[in-house]
């Protein structure tokens, strides 16, 4: 395992995510009302990290044009963030992974990105924990196919369920601004723009506990307790994945965890814990009403 020192692992830590290290998701509030995606309705976004008063014209951003970079001379050695140790990639090469992405906006903009860049939410870039920085990668939304090509030039999320920070434009283009996040397939460019990826490549050190073609959630603990709602059960973890996206997309306002439990052959996919089973009942009934699906309420 890796032995950073504290200094350099302060500074590391600092720089990732511009002023700190750890992001809260960009997801809304419970009580904001559901809006179309787009900068014409600012406001109802978590802490206000949504558009500005004047943002531009988000349709015709450029995607990010993949070029030859010389690598950070700092941003790319090993850190440390809550304990786990990162290692950075020296060359992108055949990358891919699946997983949660999420995006970031004006409580962050103007501020230093890891490459001591200011950051631009309305620019085509993202933070990932491990790709290099500078780096290209085309990412899609697995939910309706939309795809972006961003510049990675900061580091974060730094969760266990989300694989990359994008941009407040890159992320509504991709069409999540308002779900706030979205399963999302994240391919390394070479400087042509072309696809190099082959293969999933690991994250961080240390490396995951076995291959997987979907970097996703991890599962909730079988043994842990509460009032809990199940909306599904799937026997492809990948499905399981693209409904709990799908979830999220439709219900703007959800903001409870929604976590993929590996049971048997099964991945079931479990909203909570609530408080009290009433609790747990008069969002049931919410769901219902507006996913026309009635999730099954489970007591462990």
């Amino acid at each position: 395992m890796l032995r950073a020192t504290a200094a350099l692992t302060c500074a590391l830590a600092l720089a990732a995510c511009s002023s700190a290290p750890y992001r809260e998701p960009p997801q809304r509030e419970a009580s904001a009302p559901a809006q179309s995606p787009g900068p014409a309705r600012p406001g109802g976004y978590y802490k206000d990290d949504g558009p500005g008063a004047n943002p531009p014209d988000l349709d015709k951003i450029p995607d990010a044009q993949p070029k030859r970079e010389p690598l950070h001379r700092f941003a790319n050695n090993p850190y440390q963030v809550f304990g786990k140790d990162y290692v950075p990639l020296r060359v992108a090469g055949s990358f891919r992974e699946r997983g949660i992405a999420s995006w970031y906006g004006r409580r962050y903009n103007g501020q230093k990105t890891s490459s001591g860049e200011i950051y631009d939410m309305y620019a085509m870039t993202a933070a990932h924990p491990t790709l290099p920085i500078p780096s290209y990668a085309r990412v899609t939304n697995l939910a309706n196919g939309r795809s972006v090509v961003v510049r990675v030039n900061d580091r974060g999320p730094f969760h266990s369920d989300r694989v990359m920070d994008l941009s407040y434009v890159a992320a509504y283009r991709l069409g999540y601004v308002q779900a706030g996040s979205a399963l999302v397939e994240v391919e390394s460019l070479a400087v042509d723009g072309t696809q190099v990826a082959a293969a999933v490549a690991p994250r961080a050190a240390p490396a995951p506990e076995a291959p997987a073609p979907v970097a996703a959630p991890l599962p909730v603990s079988t043994n842990a307790s509460g009032v809990f709602l199940q909306l599904g059960a799937f026997s492809v973890r990948d499905n399981a994945d693209l409904f709990r996206a799908k979830v999220y997309k439709e219900l703007a306002w959800l903001n409870d965890p929604i976590e993929v439990s590996a049971q048997g052959s099964l991945f079931r996919l479990q909203l909570g814990p609530y408080r009290t089973q009433d609790d747990a009942r008069q969002m049931a009934e919410r769901i219902q009403k507006e996913l026309n699906l009635r999730p099954v309420l489970l007591v462990r």
